[in-house]
Order: C-alpha cells, then structure tokens, then sequence
C-alpha cells in the first residue's frame, strides 16, 4: 500500500502551488491552518468557499456578482455540462472561463455526485456508471477517462476524479466497502487519463462512516501524486457527529501532508467552522444560494424567513453593516415584497446577500488564523455561525 507523501509546507505542480502560510498550533487546540493555493487564473486563500455554478452559472447571478460577493473560485459541473451545451462545445466557444465570462479560478466536480443524487438513472460497474439522461432519457456511458477528458475540454483550473460516493449511513458494509475499492482504482484511472499540464487534479477519498475504509482510501488516495485531496462521502445522511469523527480520521493521517484538503458538498456556516476547526481547507455547496431563493437569509446567530408576513412592513436591511447590494440599498419589506411578486430580482437579492455572508465568515475564519487567536475566538465564531430561528435573536420592529 503506497504511504502518504512526506512532510513539508509547501506542494504544487506547474498547475497548483499550495503554501500553509499558518500552520496548525502544536498545542493541539485546532487543526485549522491558515494557507494560499495558486492556479493558473488566481490565486485561493484558503480555508474558503466555493459558491456551485453547476450549469456555469451560479443560479440568479453573473460574475460581477459573485466578484462583488467576495468570490475567488467557483465549482461547475462536468457531467451536466456534458449533457448541456456539451464539453466540445464550449471548448470550441474558448473554454469554460470564457463561455461564463468567469476569470477567475474554476473546480469542475467530476459526476460523481451524480451517482447518488441521479441513483434511479444509473447503473454501475467496474467500467463506470450508465445514466439516462434527465433531459431526453439518452443514455451515456460515464467511465473515469471519460469525466477527465470532459474536464480537460472545459479548462477548469482543478479537475476532479470520478468516483462512486454512497449515503455515508444508511449503506450496507459489503455495498459501502465495494464503492470504497471501486473509487480507489477509479482514482488511479483518472489520474493516468489525465494529461492537461496547465490543469490540476485532485483525488477523491471514500469510506464512509467506516474508519478502516476511511483510513485505507486516504492511505491510497493521498499515495498518489494528485495536487490535492478531496474527502468525500460525507455531508450526507450522517449526523454532525458522525462526520466530525470521520474527519478527524482523515486529516490525522494526512497531517504531515501540504496539499489542500478539500470537503465536498458542505455549505452551513457552522458545519463550515467545525470542519475547518477539524482541518480542512476547501469546501462547495449549493446551501447558501439554494435557501435564498426560497426567502432564508442568513444573519450572524440566525437566519430570517422574509416570505414571512412579519417582515412586509420591516424597514430595516436584512442585516446591518452587511455590503451586499441587498443591505445596501433595501429593506426587509421590499425584499418581502419581492418575494410575494414573485419578482426575480428577489433570487438576485437574497443570493448576493446570503454568498457574502457565506464568504465574509470564511475571510474572518482566516483573518483569525492570521493573528494566531481561532481557538481562543471559537466561541464567538460559533456563535455567529449559528443559524438559530429569528424570533431567537431580533425583537419585533415597532
């Protein structure tokens, strides 16, 4: 079994160099480390968001948007934008940084989320994964060379490999260890498919809620000369616990480890703090944007339901201080008005607001670690991240 790389500070390629600028303490009080990966369209403070654009686009935004918000990278999707417009497409049209207009960095997820959330539409092998189009019910064969040569056509800064997640808790030990060893050659696969020398790639550890699996994927995964580690499975069915433990099986085997880690599909503020607390460095989720458009704004401490009726009279902003165009420039009731209409500057609205908290909270997550004090500051920094009802944290306007 191939053992994990060795210790240093700094890992990279000619098309990712990742620094920890501050490394975890030694007194074992957190694992958070403060760190800048460098891609060919920018540069990735880290530990930091990325906002989902799965169609290349973040749903009700353009990149002024998300440059306003505060963000630095981006995911879209390799297997829906396989399907539609089509990765040769876009890659005759100049890539996917100039079909979005997006000039900064891009992750491509590789269509391994697909296998759970498309479960009724696929079939699996040892080969890949047959899915049936959600579109025209066409079928394709999704095979680990197949994503990376899909990937490498799109130009993302950082490729994914394909891979077989599963519900964390609700799967079966024999099915749970078969998807485990399943993805720990689909990683081998991708990377031998991949030849983009101005594109990174990051593998992907499995295992479930399983320690042993966990510990022998990260073992194999992070063996591998990928530029980073993705850990996946998890923000799932399992419970907050559940995760954290498992995290903490992972981030202990690659702690002598440089390159980044990145936690796939987790979005809430203080899932974010707890994993970042645990060591991780990137995460995606289409949480914040997707609450939005159904009207739940995020504040520090607690969130606000603005399809509520009472808000329809509220003149204050959505969040005091917040330098969104939302809190800007409106108020509560207009928002609250928006959403009655049925108006899509509403979605506008509600998602810059809810991105900039989202990447406002990871920049004061850094700028703890900067000045040394994270874990002194917890505390504070969970209790801002807690989304607690908002009859819990405001009193009614007069």
């Amino acid at each position: 079994m191939a053992d994990a790389i060795p210790d240093s500070r700094v890992a990279g390629s000619r098309a990712a160099q990742f620094e920890v600028l501050t490394p975890a303490p030694s007194d074992g009080s957190t694992r958070a480390r403060l760190g800048r990966l460098t891609l060919p369209h920018g540069v990735v403070e880290t530990p930091q968001f990325m906002p989902v654009g799965t169609n290349a686009t973040v749903k009700a935004l353009d990149p002024d948007d998300l440059r306003a918000a505060g963000a630095s990278i981006i995911l879209s999707n390799t297997y829906h934008l396989y399907l539609r417009p089509g990765h040769k497409r876009i890659e005759a049209l100049g890539g996917l940084h100039r079909f979005m207009a997006w000039d900064r960095p891009i992750l491509t997820d590789s269509g391994g989320f697909q296998v759970v959330s498309l479960g009724e539409l696929r079939t699996i092998d040892e080969d890949g994964v047959t899915f049936q189009s959600h579109l025209d019910g066409s079928y394709h064969h999704f095979t680990p060379e197949l994503s990376i040569q899909v990937q490498e056509s799109l130009g993302a800064d950082i490729a994914v490999a394909f891979d077989q997640p599963v519900p964390p808790a609700s799967t079966l030990p024999n099915a749970l260890a078969e998807a485990t060893a399943r993805s720990n050659r689909w990683a081998l696969r991708s990377l031998e498919a991949h030849s983009r020398g101005d594109q990174a790639i990051f593998g992907i550890v499995q295992g479930g809620l399983d320690p042993e699996l966990r510990t022998e994927s990260t073992r194999i995964v992070a063996g591998l000369p990928f530029d980073g580690i993705c850990i996946g499975g998890l923000a799932g069915d399992e419970t907050p616990t559940q995760r954290e433990e498992t995290l903490d099986v992972v981030v202990a085997l690659l702690e002598a480890d440089p390159r980044p880690r990145y936690l796939m599909g987790l979005g809430s503020p203080a899932d974010l703090l707890e994993a970042v607390h645990r060591g991780v460095d990137m995460f995606d989720c289409v949480l914040p944007a997707r609450v939005a458009r159904n009207g739940q704004l995020w504040v520090p401490g607690g969130k606000l339901n603005l399809r509520n009726a009472r808000y329809v009279d509220d003149p204050r902003p959505v969040q005091e201080g917040c330098r969104c165009p939302l809190c800007r420039n409106f108020s509560r009731a207009y928002l609250a008005h928006l959403f009655r209409a049925e108006e899509l500057l509403a979605y506008r609205l509600a998602t810059c607001h809810n991105l900039t908290f989202t990447l406002d909270f990871m920049a004061a997550i850094r700028s703890e670690l900067r000045s040394g004090t994270f874990s002194a500051h917890l505390p504070e920094l969970r209790a801002r991240a807690r989304l607690s009802p908002a009859s819990a944290l405001e009193v009614q306007p007069r």
